[in-house]
């Protein structure tokens, strides 16, 4: 019998709300109004509601006639760093956009604060600032096209390739500019942008990430989800199409442009699974009824003997609830999260850093003392934190221990804007599922079939293997857009079967 390696190396860092690195992290989300009297409030109120999209940094930018165009760029959360009293008198205007994201690696410093967007560019026919939600997967190859032909980048950006690729356009107006200089990239974009009196809103071909219309009063709104639009009382009119461009200015209204080539859509399903916020809507559905969807249907395909359904809080409760309501075993908060714990509250030692998910996480032992314990989470990705959360359940007195995965095996990377350990660092790459259950150490581990989410979110004859309704790259290998970048380095596509 093969040796089970050991635990995976978690990268050094600094201990953070991140889950030890092991659970994918959807990287930004962007949110733009036109025709609203401060709009940079909005703007702060919409990217608020997208926090839970990107944590490490936020950006706003404005422009009124009388000031031009003004911006602000912070590391931390938005509540920290753009409360009214801090946006009065200095992002005056009735149009502008902003951004959150995460890094994707190493510290936050002053180095890297040119990094965080909106970006902005200022060209013959006036300036543009640009907020991005996705990933470039040519950039390395335009950016090196770019500077050969004299760019000059001043960020790490992958974004930052549509500004330069804008300024070389021989196109006349900023929409034909940006369609110019969408057509040279691959790979997922929404994108949200501003000129002087015009938001703009795209998305890539096959629709990987989201961006929804809005109206408010006589303004409009566009954003990477619908809580968004709900924070500051909008009306969600409809999502932007897959290959779609609107532009909206508050004298003219809204036009919508068709600039790419038609193609199949691709939605990127682990949205339903887990980036979006369970009050939003997508592709017409509640998020958070697709995910006790999720639960039924594991229940169904994973069924076992047991006391207690309990959700690893948070993005594992839908699941459970509905695993719980279609097994008939008993939903139970077994395990409570700290939901004051926010960042580094004290200093991140290596100690501390150990501590991990006891910071965060804490068993409710009296409930699960000697109970066989159902455990639904969202996914797994490197599997320390599992076995950490098995370990603390054991120690409560549990009898048993059944772990439920509302997602199928993730042994793919992901190249179209979610942070993703590389393939071997994957657990579902290297070890098939009975391994990864004696790896965890749990009684029983099961995850949700790929058919099984497919009929979960409303396909009910499950995934069309010829032409797959949705982007699942992370558990299917089959990417919708070619990685041209990671290829080029060497990163190994799956064979055809």
């Amino acid at each position: 019998m093969r040796k089970l390696p050991s635990a995976p190396t978690l990268p050094a860092h600094p201990f953070d709300a991140r889950d030890d690195g092991d659970k994918l992290k959807e990287e930004c989300g962007v949110f733009g109004v036109v025709g609203l009297t401060d709009a940079a409030n909005f703007v702060a109120l919409g990217l608020h509601a997208l926090q839970h999209r990107g944590q490490e940094a936020g950006g706003i930018v404005t422009y009124h006639p009388d000031h031009g165009f003004t911006s602000a760029r912070r590391f931390g959360y938005v509540r920290d760093n753009f409360t009214k009293a801090s946006l009065m008198g200095t992002l005056p205007g009735s149009i502008g956009i902003g951004h959150v994201r995460y890094s994707t690696a190493g510290s936050k410093g002053a180095s890297e604060i040119r990094d965080i967007q909106p970006l902005f560019g200022e060209f013959s026919d006036g300036g543009v600032a640009l907020a991005h939600n996705g990933n470039i997967t040519n950039a390395d190859a335009l950016r090196k096209e770019l500077i050969e032909r004299g760019s000059i980048f001043q960020s790490s950006s992958d974004s930052e390739c549509i500004i330069h690729l804008m300024a070389r356009s021989l196109q006349r107006s900023i929409p034909e500019r940006m369609k110019d200089a969408l057509r040279r990239v691959e790979g997922a974009f929404s994108v949200v942008a501003m000129t002087r009196t015009k938001l703009i809103g795209v998305r890539d071909p096959v629709g990987v990430r989201p961006l929804v219309l809005g109206r408010s009063g006589e303004g409009w709104v566009l954003a990477s989800e619908t809580c968004a639009l709900d924070i500051i009382g909008a009306t969600f009119i409809r999502e932007i199409e897959p290959g779609e461009m609107v532009v909206i200015s508050a004298k003219d209204g809204l036009k919508s442009f068709r600039p790419f080539d038609s193609r199949a859509s691709r939605f990127c399903i682990f949205e339903h699974v887990y980036f979006s916020r369970p009050d939003s809507i997508l592709g017409g559905r509640s998020v958070y009824e697709t995910r006790a969807q999720i639960g039924v249907e594991l229940a169904r395909e994973a069924p076992v003997e047991a006391d207690l359904v309990c959700p690893v809080p948070d993005s594992g409760t839908p699941a459970a609830i509905g695993y719980s309501q279609e097994s008939g075993i008993p939903y139970a908060m077994g395990i409570i999260r700290n939901q004051y714990m926010g960042r580094t509250f004290i200093e991140p030692t290596e100690q501390i850093r150990n501590m991990g998910v006891r910071l965060k996480l804490n068993v409710n032992r009296a409930l699960v003392k000697g109970k066989r314990v159902v455990l639904v989470d969202d996914s797994v990705v490197r599997g320390t934190t599992s076995r950490k959360i098995k370990e603390m359940i054991i120690e409560a007195g549990a009898a048993e221990v059944h772990f439920r995965i509302a997602s199928p095996p993730t042994a793919w990377p992901c190249f179209y804007g979610v942070d993703t350990p590389e393939r071997s660092k994957l657990l579902a790459a290297t070890m098939s599922e009975q391994e990864m259950r004696d790896w965890i150490g749990v009684d029983s581990l099961r995850f949700i079939s790929l058919d099984g989410l497919y009929r979960a979110v409303g396909e009910a004859t499950g995934r069309n293997p010829e032409a797959p309704q949705y982007c699942d790259a992370c558990f299917s290998g089959e990417y919708p857009v070619a990685p041209s970048d990671m290829i080029d380095k060497g990163f190994a596509l799956k064979a055809a079967e």
